[in-house]
């Protein structure tokens, strides 16, 4: 580490201060001493309060000229020593904090999935286990089963019992009036054709659940499901479905659903590579 005085700039910062601090207290020692021996007399204004009056004294030469060098001092520092010349121990700690982010990140950018998958439910276990349950089940409700998020079950269940607060301008989906087996079939569309997920499925219920998305769902979500062109916050991207992506949706609107509010985790910051991790576990057997 560089040694504070070794640096010519920091040398003449403290100087600076130094000197200033010295001509303070000779200044306020001047000052104080006249207020004990100086007797009341002199120009008085105008101006009265209770009886009492103030005199017409100038600024005082000394506090003047220690204000005036303050300033100046203070803009040299702020505008010409510090931060362009100076060692700064902000600067070293920023550089040591980029370079081990640099190390960090080059370590852990290709991960395997097993590995995703272990980081993922630590970091599932730190943000998400709370409300969520350590497997991912809901805690008998009091939160959603994420065993069945990003996959068809998940599509089934908004399909019959419609889905809310994620705060798109289409607003809330109220459930659509099909069976449980159209249900499944859009379901296995959607998975098979629309998510890039790309989960197969029987051929016979793919087709009919492109039927059936044709007639319930393109309203809202676009004749190839990825949301009406040019509006893109007016209902889910469902090419996104079980993908991190769409986990990088819900993570950052947070949702007020059916059964609590869960909030954005925006705070969090995420990078990419903990959102896959995330992803990987949630839509993971573990």
């Amino acid at each position: 580490m560089q040694s504070l005085f070794n640096d010519s700039v920091t040398i003449l910062g403290l100087l600076g201060a130094l000197v200033i601090l010295i001509l303070t207290a000779f200044v306020v020692s001047t000052y104080l001493n006249k207020m004990k021996h100086s007797k009341a007399d002199g120009v008085l204004t105008q101006e009265e309060w209770d009886g009492i009056k103030e005199f017409k004294n100038d600024l005082p030469i000394g506090w003047a000229a220690i204000f005036l060098c303050v300033i100046i001092w203070a803009l040299w520092y702020m505008l010409i020593g510090y931060p362009l010349n100076a060692y700064s121990q902000i600067g070293e700690y920023n550089r040591e904090v980029n370079s081990y982010n640099k190390n960090f990140e080059a370590k852990w950018v290709n991960l395997s999935d097993t590995e995703l998958t272990v980081m993922g439910d630590n970091i599932f276990q730190v943000q998400c286990s709370q409300c969520h349950g350590i497997d991912k089940s809901g805690i008998d409700g009091k939160a959603a089963n994420l065993n069945d998020w990003g996959r068809k079950e998940q599509i089934v269940n908004v399909i019959l019992n419609g889905s809310k607060g994620m705060n798109f301008l289409a607003g809330e989906m109220i459930p659509i009036a099909v069976s449980k087996e159209e249900a499944q079939a859009i379901a296995d569309f959607v998975m098979a054709e629309i998510s890039n997920a790309k989960v197969s499925g029987d051929a016979q219920s793919i087709a009919k659940g492109k039927e059936l998305f044709a007639i319930n769902c393109t309203a809202c979500h676009g004749v190839d499901g990825k949301g009406i062109e040019g509006m893109p916050d007016f209902a889910p991207d469902l090419s996104k479905y079980g993908t991190y992506e769409f986990l990088q949706i819900v993570l950052s609107k947070g949702k007020n659903g059916h059964i609590g509010k869960m909030p954005s985790f925006d705070y969090v910051n995420f990078n990419e590579v903990q959102e896959k991790a995330l992803n990987n576990f949630i839509l993971s057997n573990e």
